[in-house]
């Protein structure tokens, strides 16, 4: 019986598969399902707003790509937030999904600090940056409702390995992580790119039967993906599937759009600043007779009169 061409998806794609989304996956005919996530204009537009180093950027674009991975399994509308903060030369990285494919994060980090543990030789990862800490994702369902938070310590050198370690704590589900993130040259100059995948033991019940040997097999063929397969422009996510999973079949869902967004606004602003007492809000007045903010997400300057605020 001829083999599927491992170079060939299938001639029925289940999504339109472009840059800038997330998607979920199912290998065919086995207990294991996923989800994909390829960013090119929506990360690039999060990692050039602020002057990153590399090792620090990586990290964020990491962050982002993990964000949506996860948050693209929320059934409801609302926010998931994935958030790393420790002792070490990056006090926090954060990553913002919402429902409607929205994404955003930042980081906050010492810059000598990060520049000494850059110029060594050990390579630079998410345990390396953050140091001692924790790994919080929160899901916001609105200001109406109370948020659930996970918590686990960061474990493993790199974040998709801290999210592994995350998975079977807080959630008991198996789960295996894949991050890339790089800067890709098409001939305009270099942009940055990232890439993630997913992929997850659905349970044993009295219907299935015994899950382990597919898990196993899944895992080991998800072992093979290499890193520059998540952020090649010229390798599809359908078609990187197929390459993994050609054997058993994979289908592929629809796919959901993610954009580079931020929620700041002025009026959010003004709500904010409201929230101080008024002789702090009056030291917060500079020389011009304004008050200035700039969002630390898109790095948006807002100037306000103190009238504009009271």
């Amino acid at each position: 019986m001829p083999q599927p061409d491992p170079q060939t998806p299938p001639a029925e794609p289940a999504a339109d598969l472009t840059d800038d989304f997330v998607a979920p996956f199912q290998i065919e005919d086995q207990p294991v399902r996923g989800r994909i996530v390829r960013l090119g204009a929506a990360i690039d537009q999060v990692l050039t707003r602020h002057a990153y180093p590399p090792a620090v950027a990586n990290l964020l674009g990491e962050a982002c790509a993990l964000a949506a991975l996860v948050g693209a399994s929320l059934k409801f509308e609302g926010r998931l937030i994935v958030q790393a903060q420790g002792d070490g030369p990056v006090a926090y990285v954060v990553a913002d999904y919402d429902t409607g494919g929205a994404l955003r994060g930042y980081c906050r980090f010492d810059e000598d600090r990060v520049a000494a543990i850059a110029a060594g030789p050990a390579p630079v990862g998410a345990a390396t940056l953050l140091g001692e800490g924790v790994l919080v994702m929160t899901i916001d369902q609105g200001p109406d409702t109370d948020r659930y938070q996970g918590v686990t310590p960061i474990e493993g050198e790199t974040l998709a390995m801290c999210a592994e370690t995350y998975f079977a704590a807080s959630e008991q589900t198996p789960t295996r992580v894949r991050l890339a993130v790089g800067q890709v040259d098409n001939g305009a100059g270099p942009h940055w790119r990232a890439g993630g995948l997913l992929i997850q033991n659905i349970a044993e019940d009295a219907a299935r039967e015994p899950t382990g040997e597919a898990w196993t097999r899944a895992q080991a063929l998800f072992a093979t993906v290499a890193q520059d397969e998540l952020i090649d422009p010229t390798i599809s996510a359908q078609r990187l599937l197929w390459r993994l999973f050609h054997e058993d079949g994979v289908r592929v869902f629809a796919a959901k759009p993610l954009t580079g967004f931020c929620r700041c606004s002025r009026e959010g602003i003004v709500g904010m600043l409201r929230a101080f007492p008024p002789a702090e809000r009056a030291r917060m007045i500079e020389a011009d007779g304004h008050i200035h903010v700039t969002c630390e997400y898109c790095s948006r300057a807002y100037e306000l009169t103190p009238e504009a605020v009271d």
